[in-house]
């Protein structure tokens, strides 16, 4: 705003200057239009040329006044306009969302937890069975290396007793 109260002050000046130059001009030519007129009427055209003058002063003041009033009255709007909020939140609408994401978020990790739990029950079947599997093949591997041992033993027995 002091930037505009400068450029006010320099067009007033700027009007004014003109103002008194027109007036001057004025002036010097009602004097040399009539070498013959008196003081009165020379008296009379400066003042009309003044008044002339003052009337022009007037109106260029007033159109400047109402130039800075637009300008004052548009910088205001723009600033109202940009220091109001344009986001509204609702927070029933913003509450109603988040319940209904944690709800989803719960029934998927619902159903991902259900998938490892039947993953890891049919792993669980599984080793179960090879394990089974190797304790009968160990059983029988024994079963068969002790009966070739008690054999072998029987045989180097009888082998000593001769």
């Amino acid at each position: 705003m002091r930037l505009n109260s400068n450029m006010t002050s320099s067009l007033y000046c700027s009007l004014l200057r003109r103002a008194a130059v027109v007036v001057v001009v004025f002036g010097a030519l009602a004097a040399c239009q009539k070498n013959d007129a008196s003081a009165g009427q020379v008296a009379g055209k400066l003042n009309d040329a003044a008044q002339l003058a003052g009337q022009k002063l007037d109106q260029a003041a007033s159109y400047v006044g109402q130039q800075v009033d637009a300008t004052k009255s548009a910088a205001q709007q723009n600033l109202e306009s940009a220091s109001a909020p344009s986001i509204n939140i609702d927070p029933s609408a913003l509450a109603s969302s988040a319940q209904a994401n944690l709800q989803s978020a719960a029934s998927t990790t619902h159903a991902q937890l259900g998938k490892a739990a039947s993953l890891t029950g049919q792993s669980l079947e599984t080793a179960g069975r090879k394990l089974q599997e190797w304790s009968a093949q160990n059983t029988a591997s024994s079963a068969h290396a002790a009966a070739s041992s008690t054999g072998d033993s029987a045989d180097a027995q009888k082998q000593m007793d001769k």
